[in-house]
């Protein structure tokens, strides 16, 4: 009895199809990412409100700290004991119009509805919001770039010797920062609290008028140290101030763990969101 030989059966090529289904889907999403990030850029290019509020926000930044520094830098001591108040005094008021910018930049999409339209362009909702984070930080980084530099230069110009100092790298490098994780952080707030409007009208007073306040009285001041701006804006100073239980450092880490925590949320938000 003659017997056939088995004839093996070719090896499925798993490997190869399985290589180039990821290297399809890496690039498509890369692709996708790309596309995202230029469509906010337009938006950002072309809406009034989306850029005019960090062009502000710089112009504050670095036109308010050379006047001060002009006017009452040889006069003022508080703004020379402590060289990072009186770099930053134009910051004081630049924060607000990035305030404006972080909740503008996701919350006018909630309250014309247009959200609907941009999840239909981009059906991913983590993908839409993390381009939003990252248009916005960007934005800001570049203002956090030219408002440090423009308030050294002009405050130097203005009261010589008074900026230079042990904490000048530090206080810089917090004074870049400080735009890009306030901005990531009204961002997540708003959508956490999903309605322009409401983010606004929280925000806006808390940062410009309500926490400065009340980091000068003393039963309140214990807890609201611990505040995003206070914290950021500690990181700023030259000196060391007794009544604050953290050091500098700590104070941006703080801040950066508010807008970690606000960006977190606003996704988790988001994603459970009908509309």
């Amino acid at each position: 009895m003659s017997t056939v030989p088995s004839v093996p059966a070719p090896a499925p090529a798993t490997s190869t199809s399985t290589s180039t289904s990821t290297s399809t889907s890496t690039s498509t999403s890369t692709s996708t990412a790309l596309n995202l990030l230029r469509s906010e850029g337009i938006k950002l290019a072309t809406l009034r409100s989306l850029w005019f509020t960090p062009v502000l926000a710089a112009l504050l930044t670095v036109g308010l700290t050379t006047a001060v520094g002009a006017a009452l830098g040889g006069k003022d001591h508080s703004l020379t004991d402590d060289p990072g108040v009186g770099l930053y005094y134009g910051l004081n008021f630049g924060q607000a119009a990035l305030v404006c910018f972080g909740v503008l930049l996701i919350g006018q999409e909630f309250n014309t509805r247009m959200i609907t339209v941009s999840l239909t362009a981009v059906p991913r909702r983590g993908l839409l919001y993390g381009g939003k984070l990252a248009v916005g930080a960007l934005v800001a980084l570049a203002v956090g770039l030219i408002g440090t530099a423009g308030s050294f230069a002009g405050y130097a110009a203005t009261t010589p010797g008074a900026w230079d100092g042990p904490a000048l790298a530090r206080s810089a490098t917090a004074g870049v920062l400080y735009p890009v994780l306030l901005v990531v952080f009204c961002i997540g707030a708003t959508a956490l609290l999903g309605n322009l409007t409401a983010a606004m009208g929280l925000l806006v007073p808390t940062v410009f008028l309500l926490s400065p306040l009340l980091s000068g009285v003393p039963g309140a001041r214990s807890v609201v140290q611990f505040l995003p701006d206070r914290a950021g804006q500690y990181a700023l100073h030259y000196a060391d101030n007794p009544q604050v239980v953290y050091g500098h450092w700590t104070g941006l880490l703080i801040m950066a763990g508010w807008a970690a925590a606000a960006a977190y949320g606003g996704l988790r938000a988001l994603r459970r969101a009908e509309f």
